[in-house]
């Protein structure tokens, strides 16, 4: 049973969405007839990237906050992250008044940086892998007696992504695939489970990129699988080794894994800002990137693609827009 494998019923996601209504928007479903010229088939973008904190990650986070008692709420929250997680829960942590702490990669992204500081939270650099910055976390979390709040492997963080996919499927009932942005597979696990509990049949697919392909190396091989240096231009899906919780629920509710070339996403963050008028940042455009490019596993029914975050340097997009072939701007 899903529920036995991820610790994660219906009621579970039904109870996440409420803590999540509380904080999250409910993000724009666009249609795109740009894309939909190009596939032949209906295509929609859900942008995530106008969410609270710039991308989806809110969800989860107010999600975990929520089911906090008061006392650890009391002692405060640490988490690690390249960016958009550490955002999220700065900012679910300021509005709940919980003391926050974050340890992020020692070259992450300034725009991210800048917007964690804007948030009060309490800042750490260290490494630049994912693990690094899980043991520190973990060590913070120990000497100050810190509640630890993982980016994707927990049932709350999960079940806070899930209202992502519930609300595809209430904009858009017509929907037949969902093409979703894989780092650690919080976002992918979520979506899979609202569509495998709501409206069986939806065809959940996982986009990564070619050089962090964590998830599908782990779906070949059964169980999480550890990458020794994942590297993209994709900063926020760089984790070394997706969750086994999110494992687990890929590989019974997600049809399959596609990856894109960095070029694929540099021309697809272009696309959607020439085209669709939408600051995507890397890692957010990896759907659009296979719809660009008409990766063989997508299946050529009407599409959502997740435009998971915005946090990005408009100054970087838009030199790669102006990098772009023509076709892709």
């Amino acid at each position: 049973m899903a529920e036995e494998m991820a610790g994660l019923g219906p009621a579970d996601l039904r109870a996440a969405r409420v803590h999540v209504g509380r904080v999250a928007r409910v993000t724009p479903l666009v249609p795109s007839e740009a894309l939909g010229e190009r596939r032949g088939y209906r295509v929609a973008l859900k942008c995530e990237n106008l969410q609270l904190g710039g991308a989806f990650k809110i969800r989860g986070a107010s999600h975990f906050l929520g089911r906090l008692e008061e006392s650890e709420r009391r002692r405060g929250v640490v988490t690690y992250s390249s960016g958009n997680h550490a955002i999220a829960l700065s900012l679910a942590a300021r509005r709940a008044g919980v003391p926050a702490v974050v340890v992020m990669p020692e070259k992450a992204p300034a725009v991210k940086v800048a917007a964690v500081r804007a948030l009060g939270a309490e800042l750490h650099f260290t490494g630049s892998t994912s693990l690094e910055r899980q043991a520190r976390a973990e060590e913070l979390a120990r000497d100050r007696g810190l509640v630890v709040v993982p980016p994707f492997d927990h049932p709350w963080i999960i079940a806070g992504q899930a209202s992502c996919g519930v609300e595809i499927q209430e904009q858009w009932p017509e929907v037949g695939a969902v093409l979703v942005p894989v780092g650690g597979g919080g976002l992918l696990a979520g979506i899979a489970l609202a569509c495998g509990y709501h409206r069986a049949g939806i065809r959940v697919i996982g986009v990564e990129p070619e050089g962090a392909a964590a998830m599908a190396a782990s779906l070949q091989a059964g169980a999480p699988v550890t990458l020794p240096a994942p590297h993209s231009i994709a900063d926020g899906l760089l984790p070394s080794r997706p969750g086994d919780l999110t494992t687990s629920v890929a590989k019974r509710f997600v049809e399959t894994i596609i990856t894109v070339s960095d070029d694929a996403i540099r021309a697809a963050a272009a696309f959607l800002l020439r085209r669709e008028h939408l600051l995507v940042e890397w890692s957010g455009a990896v759907g659009v990137a296979a719809l660009l490019y008409a990766h063989p596993g997508l299946p050529g029914v009407p599409t959502v693609a997740v435009l998971s975050g915005g946090n990005a340097d408009p100054a970087a997009i838009l030199a790669a827009a102006d990098a772009a072939p023509r076709g892709d701007r």
